[in-house]
């Protein structure tokens, strides 16, 4: 039996089967046709919300074509606001209400749009007219080609977004407080949120660094506040990852901005041995589950990496050292924390805090009243906490 999951469907007489991929750790669907121009969108639609995926055999750019129009159907039966209907005729929710309704059809318009298939040759190349090379996106996502590499069979959605994430490694993220661009890989979080990063550029520098010039940066993803902090002159960042990705990221950010004589990346999970003057950590900011091994740069389950890093603060500071927490209240908004649970968790891991540092968002969503989040994201605010051990 093969060590890989596989898909199977029938063309003609003929069963057949193929590698099955998926980054979001989907598995394949059941029910296979296949599918080409002939296919129309509403039918399309109808196959997908049953459950029947579609494998392509016709042109590419038509298949994109046919996602965006599932994508429309998806979006008019989740969350749209009918026509004769206005925003207040809708059933008022709680926040949590409203964001566990919001994931509940994120993961339906995922589910159905996934049902669209495409097929791929050993080397990354794809048997279909006005099919574009995608062998670098793939290589960058799925790893180098191997000489067992074998024909294989990936959702278009999937595709796609393999695509544009080629697109912004390769054109970066321009970061002010470095006058440089970050290089984001796939499946490692993109620093697009600048206000936290210009914090950490910008507030005070605990004085024993003066005495000990070396920082930890806790769960570093793209490298963007380890090479912050080594612009702002500590001689030495240990900067710790565990995600193989994200630690590739940050190795290839390091190397390009020519500071891999000062930052040290680590694969750890949260603290290096030792203990440092300043120790920084951006955990992800909403305590739920995620659907996807993607989404753990958003979702901290149970706020394990938030907890982590308090329960081992006080171990690895310096004395008059600082922890600095970087995070969004957005939590709070929704229901999923509060405020006292998280000063009861500071509190119990013998932490104190010596300043807050808030700023509100800047990113398009936070003044988007269409986003169905809108409630809280308008009330967000992100936060540096400087902590300290209690004495």
């Amino acid at each position: 039996m093969p060590d890989y999951p596989t898909i199977h469907w029938t063309d003609g007489d003929a069963e057949k089967s193929a590698r099955w991929q998926s980054e979001a750790g989907m598995p394949p669907p059941k029910r296979v046709i296949l599918a080409d121009d002939t296919l129309t969108a509403d039918t399309a639609y109808r196959h997908a919300c049953e459950g029947t995926a579609m494998l392509w055999r016709s042109d590419f750019q038509n298949a994109r074509q046919l996602l965006q129009a599932l994508a429309r159907r998806a979006d008019a039966k989740n969350g749209k606001v009918k026509k004769g209907h206005s925003k207040t005729d809708a059933p008022l929710l709680s926040p949590r209400e409203a964001f566990n309704r919001h994931r509940l059809a994120q993961s339906q318009r995922a589910r159905t749009l996934g049902m669209l298939l495409i097929p791929f040759n050993a080397d990354y190349s794809i048997p279909l007219g006005r099919a574009p090379d995608v062998s670098e996106a793939c290589t960058e996502a799925y790893g180098p080609i191997t000489d067992h590499a074998l024909p294989f069979v990936a959702t278009l959605r999937e595709l796609l977004g393999l695509i544009g994430a080629h697109e912004w490694r390769k054109k970066g993220v321009a970061v002010a407080a470095l006058d440089e661009r970050i290089h984001p890989h796939y499946g490692v979080f993109s620093p697009v949120r600048g206000e936290y990063i210009q914090m950490v550029a910008t507030t005070e520098l605990p004085a024993t660094l003066q005495k000990k010039s070396l920082t930890f940066d806790i769960g570093t993803g793209t490298g963007v506040l380890a090479a912050v902090l080594a612009k702002r002159g500590i001689k030495k960042i240990i900067a710790t990852e565990k995600d193989e990705r994200a630690l590739a990221c940050a190795r290839d950010n390091i190397d390009r901005l020519a500071l891999s004589g000062r930052v040290d990346i680590l694969a750890v999970d949260l603290f290096p041995p030792g203990r440092a003057p300043l120790i920084v950590c951006n955990p992800p900011w909403l305590p739920a589950r995620p659907s996807s091994p993607i989404e753990h740069a958003i979702y901290d389950p149970e706020s394990t990496m938030l907890l982590g890093f308090l329960n081992g603060l006080a171990a690895h500071l310096e004395p008059a050292g600082e922890g600095w927490l970087i995070l969004s209240d957005f939590a709070e908004h929704l229901g999923l924390r509060t405020r006292d649970e998280l000063l009861a968790a500071i509190d119990a891991a013998g932490l104190k805090v010596l300043d807050r540092i808030d700023v509100r968002p800047t990113h398009p969503k936070a003044h988007d009243d269409a986003d169905p989040l809108h409630a809280a994201r308008s009330k967000e605010v992100t936060s540096l906490w400087k902590l300290a051990a209690k004495q």
